[in-house]
């Protein structure tokens, strides 16, 4: 089951900002692995309990299946009292313009990605056909 790119494109369906895609891949793969690990667990992995599939019966399966709603609890009660903090300190989000023209340039004073021949940092460009010979007299040829 391919759940990454699914949950990923959630955020256009139901139109929710996350930039990083922390809740189609952390927040849905997570879910999903943790329940799984309910399932597939064996005694001889770390948690030493084996899971329903295994012969552990049900046991497992309703710890990690609490433990979701446990940890995203956990996890949301801290962003509502981390969040305001960093809105209100150093903001949240960029201007408008600085997200269309770049956040790296913007937030670094540099292109993370040289897409424009010339346009990066000011360094030399050096042409791709030109290259530098290594000397046999030296590394793995010597």
């Amino acid at each position: 089951m391919r759940s990454a790119p699914w949950a990923v494109s959630l955020k256009y369906k139901l139109g929710y900002d996350d930039s990083l895609d922390v809740v189609g891949v952390h927040l849905v793969g997570g879910i999903i692995g943790t329940v799984l690990i309910g399932l597939f667990s064996t005694s001889d992995g770390a948690g030493g309990i084996d899971g329903l599939l295994y012969g552990g019966g049900f046991g497992s399966l309703g710890d990690q299946t609490l433990g979701v709603p446990v940890a995203v609890a956990y996890s949301g009660v801290l962003t509502a009292v981390i969040g305001p903090g960093i809105k209100y300190t150093i903001g949240l989000r960029l201007d408008e313009e600085d997200e269309v023209n770049g956040i790296d340039l913007a937030e670094h004073g540099e292109s993370a990605y040289d897409l424009h021949s010339g346009s990066s940092g000011g360094g030399k460009s050096v042409p791709a056909a030109s290259t530098v010979s290594a000397s046999t007299t030296e590394g793995a040829n010597a």
